[in-house]
């Protein structure tokens, strides 16, 4: 019987471990497509404007380019905090269910 506790603990830790890689992984990607597309639109903001160096600034830091950066960023940074804050919360939740139905099933 304590194996077979040991097995499930086991199986369990690996499970969580395995869920919260994942979830870092997409954040990751995540983290990779945002660099990617916004570094395109900006060479293809940036380089229409091509016609002097103060061009090139003007637009390199106008508000189409860094509002790009900025709004995506900001979902980013919110993605961010669900995958390293809330996933001890999802954890607890977790926990407490299966003590929960656990308990509903011994008294049945």
């Amino acid at each position: 019987m304590f194996d077979k506790m040991k097995t499930n603990n086991t199986d369990l830790t690996y499970l969580k471990a395995k869920n919260r890689v994942e979830k870092l992984k997409k954040f990751y990607n995540h983290l990779a497509v945002y660099i990617i597309i916004n570094s395109i639109i900006t060479a293809f903001k940036v380089f229409n404007s091509l016609g002097s160096w103060e061009s090139f600034t003007n637009e390199l830091f106008s508000f189409d380019v860094l509002s790009s950066w900025t709004v995506w960023g900001l979902v980013l940074v919110i993605h961010l905090i669900s995958v390293v804050f809330f996933q001890d919360w999802e954890e607890r939740k977790i926990e407490a269910y299966m003590k929960k139905e656990n308990e509903t099933k011994r008294w049945n």
